[in-house]
């Protein structure tokens, strides 16, 4: 399954550079999104290296979720595709 990263998980004066709102193919609500959960993503930079995250929640009613990745993705990675499995 492939993903988008759309944005950082922000508030008004804080950016959490690890953790990702995910835009997913074919995920639409809310419920399909909760059914996600828990799932591994990969994120691959250009040389190769993999950088692996995991869905921990649904971000909003229009099937987006959070990802948490063990360290903080550069900000070149906004808008590149990563894989769910």
């Amino acid at each position: 399954m492939k993903g988008r990263l759309a944005s950082y998980r922000r508030g008004v004066h804080t950016e959490y550079t690890n953790q990702y709102i995910v835009q997913v193919d074919g995920v639409k609500d809310r419920s399909s999104a909760n059914g996600i959960i828990g799932k591994r993503v990969v994120w691959k930079t250009p040389t190769g290296k993999e950088i692996v995250g995991k869905v921990s929640k649904a971000h909003g009613n229009s099937g987006a979720v959070l990802v948490r990745f063990e360290k903080g993705l550069p900000g070149q990675a906004i808008g590149t595709e990563v894989e769910i499995a």
